[in-house]
C-alpha cells in the first residue's frame, strides 16, 4: 500500500448506469477520490456493481465459497476497479510478500480487460493481499506474457472480515480503437483467488483453461475517455568488468508519446540490452535452436498487436530478441541505435509499425507492419516483416496472414498462412506454410481438437521470427473431458483427462512418428497442483540430427512425466517432478530418467530461500559430431537452482539465483549414417566430454518512483567444455571454479512524465 503522503488524489465522476447487462453511463461531477484500498460507497457511487462470482478453478461454474464483491466504474482519469473480499479467520490467510511479476499462490485479485472488446489483446492487472502487483499481456484467446510492465494505480486495506483493492488503469496504457457516439465497449473480466485453496471465482464463468478466453469476457459498454501522455525515461549504466579490468559507460532513452486514445509511439535509443536479467541456464546440443523471452521494456511494451504465433511451439513471425542478438560476423551482439514502435487505429483496423536499426558494418535493418481488422464473430490480419543483412548479402521477407473465426458458441477456428522470400548472395527462395486450429466445447465437461500444420521444406522466418522447425507436416485429434463434481471426499477438486493421437512427417514424405499420448491435469483441494503425461511413440526417422548430412532410423519409444507443485503450507513449499523415457538408437532396450526436488523455506514472509537438485541419466543420447557421424553417448548430469527472495518493503527487493550445471557424457558406439539411414556401428575415435556451466547472480532493486529503478547487480559465470568424462558430481563441483565473467553493474532509470 502506498504511503499516506505518496497516495495520488484522483479525479472521479460517478455514472448513472442502467440495470441492463451493458454498462450505458452519464458522468456526474463529484467529490475526488483516494485510491488507499478503502472503498467508501460515497467514492463509487453510481458504479457497476458486480456480484455472482463463480468458480472456475475447480471449473463448475457453481457459486463461489466466498463472497465477493467488485465496482467497475469510467473515469476521466482511467478504468477504475474495487473488490470486497470478505474472509473469515477460518480460511487462511496467505500473508507471503511478493515481488513484482509474481506467480506464488498467494490471495490475490486480477482484473482482466480488453480494451477493444474484439479478442485481440487483453491485460492483466493483479493485486496480491498483501500490496504486490503482476501484470501481463494477454493474447490468442489464452496466453499470458508477463514480461510487459506497465504503470498503474493500486492500493489494498484489511480488517478483522476481510481485505479490500483499490485499481485505477489509465487510458493511456494502451492504445484503443475510437468508440461511437462518445462511448466504447470493452470487455472485462475478474476474477478472486484464495490462496490456501486455489480456488478462482471470477465473473463472468470464462476460463483460460479453454480454448476461448479473451472472447468470452463480459462486454460492458463505458464512456469514451481519451487521455495525452509523454513518458521519457533515460538510463546510465556502469559497467565493471573484473575478468579484463575495463569499465564501460552506456546511456540512452525510451520514449512513450500518446496524444490521444487511437495513436501510441515508442521510441529508444541504444537500449539496455538487460544486463539486469539473468535468462536460466540451457545446454544445448540439438539442432534446434532455444527460445528465451524478450525482457527489455521497449521490446515489451504494447507488443501485443504483434504477436503474430502458430500452434507450434513458441513460433512467431517477430522474435524480438533478434534485435540486437549475435552479429553477423560473429562478434558479440547487435550494437542497437534506435529502434521505433507505432501502435494505432484508423477506424475500425489497427495498425502496428515496427523499426530497429543496429549499428557498425555487421548492423542489420529490422521492419514490420501489422493490420488487424475486428467483424462480428471473427477478425482478420496481416503482418509483413522485413530484414536486410549487409554484412551476409541477405534480405529476409515474410508474409503472414491471420483469421479467428467463432462461427459459434462452442466452436473456434484459428487459421494462419505464412510466405516466405529471401534473397541471399544474389539467390532468391521461396517458401510458404500454414496451420488451421479447430476447437469444439461439447456438453458436460467434453472437448475436441484438431489441428493441422505445414511448413515446407523452403519456409525461412528465422531472420526476425522464430520457428523451431520447417520442413514439417503435423496433425492431431485430441478429446477432453474434465471432471469436477467429486467426493468431498476426495483430495481432488478437479481433473482434466485428455487423449492425443498425432502424425507427423517431413515435408519429403519420411515419417518423423507417429504419437498417442494421454495426459491428466489435476487441482488439489489444498492449492496443489498435479500433472501426469505418457507418450507412446512409433519408429520413424530424425532428420535434424546429422544438419544435413542424412536421416537416421529411429525406433519405437516412450517417454512419461510427473510433476506435483505444493503452495507454501507453514514455513514450506515445494516442486517436485520425474521423467521416465526411452530413446536413442536403442529404442524402447534402454530406459533414461530425470527427476527434481526443489524445497522452498520461507524465513518470514518477506524472505525465503530456495534449492534443488535435478539428476538425469540418458543411456543412449546421440550427439552428432561432424558431417553424418553420430556419438552415442551415456549421459549423466547434475543441476542445482539455488538462491533466495527478500521483499525488503514495498520499494526494495534483493534476490540472489545460482544456477550451476555438472554434465557427464561417456563415448558407448559410435556410429556412420548410411544412405539408407541405417546407422552403422564405426571405430572411429570420438572422444568423451564433460560440460560445466555457471551462472549466479546479485540483483538489488530499489524503486525510485513508477517505472524508474536502481539496479546494483553482480554477476559471474563460465562454461567449459573438455574431453573427459570424471563424472557428473565433481563437473558440478569444478563449475563453481568458472570465470569466464565477473562484472559489477549500476543502472539508474528514470521515467519522467510530461
Amino acid at each position: 500500500m502506498l504511503p499516506s503522503s505518496t497516495r495520488p488524489r484522483v479525479r472521479r465522476f460517478p455514472l448513472s448506469c442502467s440495470l441492463f447487462p451493458s454498462l450505458l453511463c452519464v458522468a456526474l461531477p463529484v467529490a475526488a477520490i483516494e485510491v488507499d484500498g478503502r472503498i467508501d460507497p460515497g467514492e463509487w457511487q453510481g458504479a457497476r456493481h458486480v456480484t455472482g462470482f463463480r468458480k472456475v478453478q475447480p471449473l463448475n461454474l457453481e457459486p463461489g465459497s466466498l463472497a465477493t464483491e467488485a465496482w467497475i466504474m469510467a473515469t476521466p482519469d482511467g478504468l477504475a476497479i474495487a473488490f470486497r473480499n470478505p474472509q473469515p479467520q477460518s480460511v487462511t490467510w496467505t500473508r507471503q510478500k511478493v515481488q513484482r511479476d509474481f506467480n506464488a499462490q498467494v490471495d490475490r485479485v486480477n482484473l482482466m480487460v480488453d480494451f477493444d472488446g474484439d479478442g485481440r489483446t487483453g491485460y492483466n492487472f493483479t493485486v496480491a493481499s498483501t500490496g504486490g502487483v503482476s501484470d501481463s499481456v494477454i493474447t490468442n484467446e489464452n496466453q499470458f506474457n508477463d514480461d510487459w510492465d506497465g504503470h498503474w494505480l493500486h492500493a489494498v486495506s484489511e480488517d478483522g472480515d476481510g481485505w479490500s483493492v483499490e485499481m485505477l488503469i489509465p487510458w493511456y496504457i494502451a492504445p484503443m480503437r475510437k468508440g461511437e457516439n462518445g462511448m466504447r465497449t470493452i470487455g472485462i473480466q475478474l476474477d478472486r483467488v484464495i490462496g490456501s485453496t486455489g480456488e478462482r471465482m471470477a465473473w463472468p464463468g470464462a476460463s483460460f483453461e479453454r480454448p476461448r478466453y479473451l472472447s468470452e469476457f463480459e462486454p460492458v459498454e463505458v464512456t469514451q475517455y481519451s487521455q495525452s501522455l509523454l513518458a521519457i525515461t533515460p538510463y546510465v549504466s556502469g559497467l565493471y568488468d573484473n575478468i579484463g579490468g575495463s569499465s564501460d559507460f552506456e546511456g540512452g532513452l525510451d520514449l512513450f508519446w500518446k496524444p490521444n486514445g487511437q495513436f501510441q509511439l515508442t521510441a529508444t535509443v541504444n537500449p539496455d540490452f538487460g544486463q539486469v536479467e539473468s535468462d536460466d541456464l540451457v545446454i544445448n546440443f540439438s539442432a534446434t535452436e532455444t527460445f528465451i523471452s524478450d525482457k527489455r521494456p521497449f521490446f515489451t511494451e504494447n507488443q501485443g498487436l504483434f504477436e503474430f504465433t502458430t500452434p507450434s511451439d513458441d513460433s512467431q513471425l517477430l522474435y524480438t530478441r533478434r534485435v540486437g542478438g549475435p552479429a553477423d560476423d560473429g562478434d558479440g551482439a547487435g550494437d542497437i541505435d534506435a529502434a521505433i514502435k507505432l501502435n494505432g487505429s484508423l477506424g475500425g483496423t489497427k495498425y502496428g509499425v515496427f523499426l530497429a536499426e543496429e549499428a557498425d558494418d555487421a548492423g542489420r535493418t529490422f521492419a514490420a507492419l501489422r493490420l488487424v481488422r475486428d467483424f462480428q464473430g471473427q477478425n482478420l490480419g496481416a503482418m509483413l516483416t522485413r530484414v536486410e543483412r549487409p554484412f551476409l548479402d541477405r534480405e529476409a521477407t515474410v508474409f503472414g496472414v491471420d483469421h479467428n473465426w467463432r462461427p459459434s458458441d462452442r466452436v473456434s477456428v484459428e487459421s494462419r498462412l505464412i510466405g516466405s522470400r529471401i534473397d541471399d548472395d544474389g539467390e532468391t527462395e521461396r517458401g510458404s506454410g500454414g496451420s488451421v486450429f479447430v476447437n469444439y466445447e461439447m456438453d458436460a465437461g467434453w472437448r475436441q481438437q484438431w489441428l493441422a500444420m505445414h511448413f515446407g521444406d523452403t519456409l525461412q522466418i528465422n531472420d526476425f521470427g522464430y520457428l523451431a522447425r520447417n520442413n514439417l507436416n503435423y496433425g492431431h485429434w485430441q478429446v477432453q473431458r474434465r471432471f469436477t463434481g467429486l467426493e468431498e471426499t476426495s483430495r481432488y477438486s478437479s481433473k482434466d483427462w485428455r487423449a492425443r493421437v498425432s502424425h507427423t512427417s517431413n515435408d519429403h514424405g519420411q515419417r518423423l512418428n507417429d504419437q498417442f499420448r494421454i495426459s491428466r491435469q489435476s487441482q488439489l483441494r489444498d492449492g496443489s497442483s498435479e500433472y501426469m503425461q505418457l507418450n507412446l511413440n512409433s519408429s520413424g526417422v530424425n532428420d535434424r540430427l546429422t544438419r544435413g548430412n542424412g536421416v537416421i532410423e529411429m525406433p519405437a519409444n516412450f517417454n512419461s512425466y510427473f510433476e506435483y507443485s505444493r503452495p507454501r503450507k507453514g514455513d514450506w513449499a515445494w516442486l517436485l517432478y520425474a521423467d521416465v523415457f526411452s530413446g536413442g538408437l536403442a529404442g524402447n532396450d534402454k530406459v533414461g530418467y530425470d527427476f527434481e526436488f526443489r524445497p522452498t523455506y520461507f524465513v518470514s514472509d518477506a524472505f525465503s530461500i530456495y534449492g534443488g537438485l535435478y539428476y538425469e541419466r540418458i543411456p543412449d543420447w546421440l550427439v552428432w559430431q561432424r558431417d553424418n557421424l553420430v556419438g552415442g553417448f551415456d549421459e549423466r548430469s547434475v543441476r542445482l537452482k539455488a538462491g533466495l527472495d527478500w521483499t525488503i518493503d514495498t520499494r526494495q527487493e534483493l534476490r540472489i539465483k545460482l544456477q550451476a550445471i555438472g554434465l557427464d557424457a561417456e563415448l558407448q558406439q559410435a556410429w556412420r549414417i548410411d544412405g539408407s539411414g541405417r546407422a552403422v556401428a564405426s571405430a572411429e575415435p570420438v572422444d568423451d566430454f564433460s560440460v560445466r556451466n555457471l551462472g549466479f547472480q546479485i540483483r538489488y532493486r530499489y524503486e525510485l518512483a513508477p517505472l524508474s529503478y536502481l539496479y546494483v547487480v553482480y554477476g559471474r559465470g563460465g562454461f567449459d567444455l573438455t574431453q573427459d568424462a570424471d563424472g557428473p558430481f565433481p563437473a558440478l563441483e569444478d563449475s563453481f571454479q568458472l570465470r569466464d565473467d565477473e562484472q559489477f553493474l549500476v543502472k539508474l532509470s528514470y521515467r519522467f512524465e510530461i
